[in-house]
């Protein structure tokens, strides 16, 4: 069974991202074995302390590394992914070995990306993450699913999806796994 790893760009634990990371965990269900990446103990990437890594550092190396596949899945802030997860992939991008670019754990991983924010969906958040991304070694699906709260949610708190969107989800999660092998 492949392994795959959700990371959510944002701390928030109500955040609309975390939810449809949530929903995206069931549709896996018995089909991949699936887990949410943690990370909010990571510290600033810092030149200084990088050798040897900090402990929170290589822990989340290790399981990015374990993994077969990363689905991301992002808010939007002024027209961007947040910067929990820049700092991330910073981290995740630089080398194991110093020098080697491709000695990175992220160099080379197959991922998917999906965003819920406001009336753009998380468009500019996901293509400027799949800009990164691309930079950074990561071969993506070209699927994306964006979702557009609404104001309703936004006062609720809740991540309601149409069938549609439900729909686009599930094809997206079908898409990865085959992407994965």
């Amino acid at each position: 069974m492949k392994k795959v790893l959700l990371i959510v760009g944002s701390m928030r634990e109500k955040a609309f991202n975390r939810q449809a990371a949530l929903m995206a965990q069931k549709m896996l269900e018995k089909k991949a074995d699936v887990s949410i990446l943690s990370y909010k103990d990571l510290p600033q990437m810092n030149q200084d302390i990088e050798f040897p890594a900090p402990e929170a550092v290589a822990r989340v190396r290790k399981e990015v590394a374990e993994a077969d596949g990363l689905w991301f899945f992002t808010p939007e802030y002024n027209h961007s992914y947040p910067g929990v997860l820049k700092n991330l992939l910073d981290w995740l991008s630089r080398p194991t070995q110093p020098g080697v670019r491709e000695s990175s754990v992220i160099w080379g991983k197959k991922a998917a990306i999906t965003g819920a924010s406001g009336r753009s969906a998380a468009s500019f958040a996901r293509a400027k993450l799949t800009e990164l991304l691309d930079f950074i070694g990561v071969d993506m699906i070209s699927t994306q699913v964006g979702m557009a709260v609404t104001p309703e949610e936004f006062e609720t708190d809740e991540l309601v999806l149409s069938d549609s969107t439900k729909s686009e989800l599930k094809n997206q999660a079908q898409t990865f796994l085959t992407y994965l092998g």
